[in-house]
């Protein structure tokens, strides 16, 4: 079955049975996670929500209890990807409580915010966005031990904003500009899944990264008219496509998670329900420019990100 730009997550999901499964999301209080959540509890699986605040994730989780079927549980936990000692207490309280998981979905994220650090020092997009999660999902990676399981990280087109930096993730030697550093970040969401792809494999740990498209969700609650002027000039010439509900832009989260062949996805970028082709046209609307697949580059993200975590990873 072929699925594409208007595809939506139940028709992605139709006929796929995920009873028995349980699936973590984070950011799943609202936007593109909720609706995930949503998808996967319709068929079956048991959904961990991790959220930033549990209060106001709750009408979110009353959607998925809603639309959960086969006795599935839809568990809230609280968690700050801006802070490693909240990951780290929510990691552990995953660990005691579950004994395996059999995806992870990164769907999380801060976009073109104004400067600022993290509890820990790192610049927000950067620290939130790849770090929180690099940290998140490494810790929780012996749930998936047993696989097959899959981890599905959300980049974007806005990865075309820059590669990564890794001698100037805080913007200490340049100048800091919301677009770059958001395009560092998701640069650095697909880096993660790259060389997460080649760690995991042997062992049916797969790993992608999607785009899910241009979507109105609380992602946007920082946009200014500044930034917008700053992205339209960054796009400028550049072949926009139309926009989608949130049921079409998790659609790619899920057809990358739950039905697509791993081989075909693992250690790949993926938008509209299909992997990308590899392009170097800013013109184009489609597309994932190579830098954000370099294993090299993926490697040393990854050993530049335990450095600044703290701890370390095995294969």
């Amino acid at each position: 079955m072929t699925f594409g730009f208007d595809s939506t997550t139940d028709d992605v999901l139709e006929g796929v049975d995920l009873a028995g499964q349980t699936v973590l999301i984070t950011g799943a209080g609202s936007g593109l996670g909720q609706e995930t959540a949503r998808a996967v509890a319709a068929h079956g699986a048991a959904v961990v929500l991790a959220v930033r605040d549990a209060g106001r994730a709750e009408p979110a989780a009353e959607v998925v209890r809603a639309a959960a079927t086969g006795g599935a549980t839809v568990e809230v936990r609280e968690v700050d990807l801006g802070s490693l000692a909240s990951i780290r207490a929510f990691t552990d309280g995953v660990r005691a409580d579950h004994h395996r998981l059999d995806a992870i979905i990164a769907n999380a994220g801060v976009m073109a915010c104004p400067e600022g650090r993290t509890a820990d020092g790192f610049e927000t997009q950067f620290g939130t966005n790849h770090l929180g999660h690099f940290l998140l999902v490494n810790r929780l990676r012996p749930l998936l031990a047993d696989g097959p399981a899959r981890i599905i990280n959300l980049s974007s087109s806005g990865h075309r904003f820059s590669d990564v930096v890794l001698d100037d993730i805080n913007f200490e030697q340049t100048t800091y500009e919301p677009w770059q550093a958001y395009g560092r970040s998701k640069t650095a969401n697909v880096l993660f899944a790259v060389e997460l792809d080649r760690r995991g494999r042997d062992a049916g740990q797969r790993a992608a990264a999607v785009h899910p498209g241009s979507i109105m969700t609380p992602l946007g609650r920082h946009i200014t008219e500044e930034t917008i002027a700053t992205l339209n000039e960054a796009r400028a010439g550049r072949e926009q496509p139309a926009w989608k509900s949130p049921e079409q832009g998790a659609a790619t989260t899920v057809w990358a998670g739950f039905r697509a062949d791993a081989e075909e996805v693992g250690g790949r970028y993926c938008e509209n329900c299909h992997v990308s082709a590899v392009t170097d046209d800013p013109a184009t609307a489609e597309g994932v420019f190579a830098y954000a697949l370099d294993p090299a580059t993926a490697a040393a993200l990854w050993t530049r990100s335990e450095e600044l975590v703290g701890e370390s990873f095995p294969d």
